[in-house]
Formats: C-alpha cells, sequence, structure tokens
C-alpha cells in the first residue's frame, strides 16, 4: 500500500486526496465508506452503536476520551435500534471512523448544515486533545463526538451524520475575509426566518422531507425590519447577501464575537468550493444562519453584520464541486433543514 503523499502548499485536501487517504489507510472505519460520504473539500462522520449519556461535557487533556468517560457517565447507550437524544442532555459517542493521519497532516471538524439548522449542538472529541474540533498533526486514534440537543429531541442510529471533517496540509492562509449580514426584509410571503417551537415533538434525522415544519416552527415575520432576539430562542435566518465559494477554495463561517453582538450564528460553517458559483449551478445562494441569543434580549436590523466567512485555499482544485450529483442547500435562499417539507 503506498503512502499518501503530503502536498507541498499548505491547504484543504480535497475530494480525490481524501479518496486517497481512505485509499491508504490514513482514515479507516469499522464499516464500510458510504458513496456519498466524501464531499467536495471535507469527509462526514457517522455514528457507531456505541454511546454514553454524560452529565458533564468535558476535554480528555492528557487521558483517552473513553478513560474520562468513566468519571462522568451516566450510563452507557447501545444506538443500534435507533436512540432518542433528549433536548438538554449531553451525550458521547465513539464515531465509526478511525484516523491514522501523516506527519503534515491535520484536521478540524464542524457540525453538518442540517445539523446545525435543528440547533443539535456537536463538537469533535480526540484521545489526550487539548480543543474540541481540532485533531493534532498526525493523530492516530478513534473519534468521538459531544452530542447536545437543544431546541428538539432528536432519533439517531448508527450511520446518522452529524459533523463532518476537513483536512488540511499545514497551516492554510486565511485568503480573504466577508462580513455577513442578515436579511430581514426580503422573505417569501413576508416570511424573513423561523423560530423552534419549545415543545415539539422528536425529529428523525434520517427521515428527509418526513417532518411538517408547522409541528416544530412558527414564522418570523416583520414590518419595520427590526427583530427582537429572546434570549434562549432558537432561529433560522438568512444573509443579505448571496454566498460564493471559488471552485479552488473553501471557507468556514467563523462565530460571533462580541464586539458584534451578545448572540452565536451558524452552528455548521464549512463551506464547500462550488457553493453558490455558476460552474455547479448554484448561482444566488444564500446563508442559513442559525441564531441563538445569550442571557440579554437583542435587537438585530436588516444588513447588521453577525458572522464572517474566512475562505483557504485548496491543495488543488477538486474533481467533485458542491452540489454535484444533487444537494438540498445549493441555490438556498431561506430554507430549513432537509429533515423538513416545504414550507407551505
Amino acid at each position: 500500500m503506498t503512502s499518501f503523499q503530503i502536498p507541498a502548499q499548505a491547504g484543504i485536501i480535497p475530494f480525490q486526496g481524501i479518496e486517497t487517504l481512505i485509499a491508504t489507510g490514513a482514515i479507516t472505519s469499522q464499516t464500510a465508506f458510504d458513496s456519498d460520504q466524501v464531499q467536495p473539500a471535507s469527509l462526514d462522520l457517522r455514528l457507531s452503536d456505541v454511546a454514553w449519556r454524560v452529565r458533564a461535557s468535558f476535554l480528555p487533556g492528557k487521558r483517552k476520551v473513553e478513560d474520562r468517560i468513566q468519571d462522568v457517565a451516566m450510563h452507557a447507550i447501545d444506538l443500534s435500534g435507533g436512540y432518542v437524544l433528549e433536548k438538554g442532555c449531553v451525550y458521547i459517542a465513539r464515531l465509526q471512523e478511525h484516523l491514522s493521519l501523516p506527519k503534515g497532516l491535520n484536521a478540524r471538524a464542524n457540525p453538518k448544515s442540517s445539523t446545525g439548522r435543528v440547533d443539535v449542538f456537536v463538537r469533535l472529541l480526540t484521545d489526550k486533545g487539548q480543543s474540541f474540533d481540532d485533531v493534532d498533526e498526525g493523530y492516530e486514534g478513534p473519534l468521538y463526538l459531544e452530542i447536545a440537543p437543544q431546541t428538539f429531541s432528536i432519533l439517531v442510529r448508527p450511520g446518522t451524520r452529524l459533523n463532518q471533517l476537513r483536512l488540511k496540509a499545514g497551516d492554510p492562509p486565511r485568503l480573504e475575509t466577508r462580513s455577513v449580514g442578515v436579511d430581514l426584509q426580503h422573505g417569501d410571503n413576508g416570511i424573513v426566518g423561523f423560530r423552534g417551537r419549545r415543545h415539539a415533538g422528536v425529529i428523525n434525522l434520517d427521515n428527509i422531507d418526513g417532518h411538517d415544519p408547522r409541528d416544530f416552527w412558527e414564522p418570523v415575520t416583520l414590518r419595520d425590519g427590526d427583530l427582537l432576539l429572546d434570549p434562549g430562542e432558537f432561529y433560522i435566518l438568512a444573509s443579505s447577501d448571496d454566498v460564493e465559494i471559488p471552485v479552488d477554495q473553501a471557507a468556514e463561517m467563523t462565530p460571533i464575537d462580541p464586539s458584534v453582538g451578545e448572540f452565536r450564528v451558524h452552528y455548521a460553517g464549512f463551506f464547500d468550493p462550488g457553493f453558490g458559483t455558476d460552474e455547479a449551478h448554484g448561482a444566488g445562494s444564500k446563508g442559513v444562519l442559525e441564531v441563538r441569543t445569550h442571557d440579554t434580549p437583542f435587537l438585530l436590523e436588516h444588513g447588521q453584520t453577525v458572522a464572517r466567512l474566512v475562505y483557504e485555499p485548496l491543495t488543488m482544485r477538486p474533481t467533485r464541486l458542491y452540489g454535484e450529483g444533487g444537494s438540498h442547500y445549493q441555490k438556498q435562499g431561506l430554507k430549513l433543514s432537509k429533515h423538513f417539507k416545504e414550507w407551505k
């Protein structure tokens, strides 16, 4: 088996590079990889059948994740038959994928778009990891996922994909940083956003287009272009400008900082190459914003900056672009996650 050749130029590993990492054994899995698991510049990660309900979040520090779990575990969970993760609780699940990264490669994880849009907070853990979501250069070991549903309880099973991994050669430079504003004026039928219902039912995360959105969401309509964000509520909003990711770049939407406002925007931060481009038939795509306030009500106005997009280079152009072969979110406007039928 040949080894993966580290690119000379720092950047994000594209589709064909991730496939090579799988072929050379740098990324392995308990079960066969799904045919659509590799994205243009990221790899979807899948739940195994093993999880724990824990009483507190943690970082492993100098210990292995499963050794640290013993300090906070309430009970073990078998996901094999499907299991409801309840809102307000914290879980740790073992993932199916295992890494043996060559020296020179590191990685970063982020929630998938569909995960953030149902307000499920997830973070990657590695053995002896010093921070969430970051995988050290040359890491060899298992992967785990902290899962904390915030607004809705969710039904998961082995193979459910909640987060994705971006592989990087070296430390890619920031090519550009763009501000992202919020659209509070141009929604269809006067709807500029959606607010999660507090006492909704369970979302089956493997049931695509299978939920009535009115059972889980209430529409937000405005007349004066301002939105008062209530503490503890979860909102789906859209960006005021189109988002476009060049085919040789990828982007991450960074969390809000206190100098811009006391709220959090966009759990799901990865934008793959080709999103919103003419070449991938996605021109006119908006960024969807998942917004949750902190402890203080906050008045949001149309066009206000709520997040920032950071662009980084790929090591080479990917052989697959975002949206090729179909996508729920290419050419999106204000859009709920793929689990819901269209709002009518």
